[in-house]
């Protein structure tokens, strides 16, 4: 049975409003989308919604109390609750470069977790 849902389009600016029919989790038409991203868009979210996770760790003999991290590629939405709960009990050691990993494989994903900044020993 259609139905027909209202998504809001995340992969560009723009913020489209897509009416989105679909037949369980298969697209059956689009609408509402300024560029081709709004169909993709669409069928991923019914399929496996991923968002960018930005969130901050502890550093234990750091310049800075937290460093800032951020998922390597979109993570699965329904885990990323389990993922903010790992990241809370992690503490890592200084120092820590830009774009270093700190949580390799996250959950068994396959995306990494990686250090937005330095943070120098303190």
């Amino acid at each position: 049975m259609e139905q027909t849902d209202t998504l809001i389009c995340i992969t560009c600016p723009m913020g489209c409003a897509l009416a989105v029919t679909h037949e369980g989790q298969t697209v059956v038409k689009v609408t509402g989308n300024h560029c081709n991203r709004g169909p993709r868009y669409a069928q991923a979210e019914l399929t496996d919604p991923r968002r960018m996770v930005a969130t901050t760790v502890k550093v234990r003999g750091g310049s800075k109390p937290l460093l800032p991290v951020y998922t390597a590629a979109p993570f699965p939405k329904g885990r990323i609750f389990e993922l903010l709960a790992a990241l809370r009990a992690l503490e890592v050691d200084a120092p820590v470069r830009a774009d270093q990993v700190i949580l390799a494989n996250a959950l068994d994903s396959g995306i990494d977790v990686l250090a937005s900044r330095d943070v120098t020993q303190g």
